[in-house]
């Protein structure tokens, strides 16, 4: 399912409208969070947003991967990635979002027959 992208500057425009905040004052605030949320999580801290998620950083050990296309082995070097996790929160709000919207397109469509 495609759906609208939202960016930074949407962000700052729903600050601006919710919070009374200047559009300046606005982008400079979700500016500020983003950078204090990477920043956190560069460090290595594990970033935990009650209601949303967690995002952390784990550590991968070196293994062997295998080319798909010769099937020739070749060693995956160890590395740092960053994860991130929903919430209990969230993923419910997500599902009560999906079931309402099937039942809406199950109820349009039983209209139009």
């Amino acid at each position: 399912m495609a759906g609208k992208t939202v960016t930074r500057a949407d962000l700052a425009e729903s600050v601006f409208r919710k919070v009374g905040l200047s559009r300046t004052e606005s982008a400079e605030l979700v500016e500020t969070v983003i950078d204090e949320i990477c920043n956190a999580i560069v460090r290595g801290e594990t970033v935990k947003l009650s209601s949303f998620a967690t995002f952390q950083v784990r550590s991968k050990n070196e293994r062997i991967g295998r080319n798909p296309k010769t099937g020739e082995e070749v060693p995956i070097s160890p590395r740092r990635v960053m994860t991130f996790k929903a919430s209990n929160v969230l993923k419910q709000r997500i599902l009560k979002s999906h079931l309402a919207r099937k039942a809406k397109q199950k109820t349009a469509a039983s209209v139009a027959s």
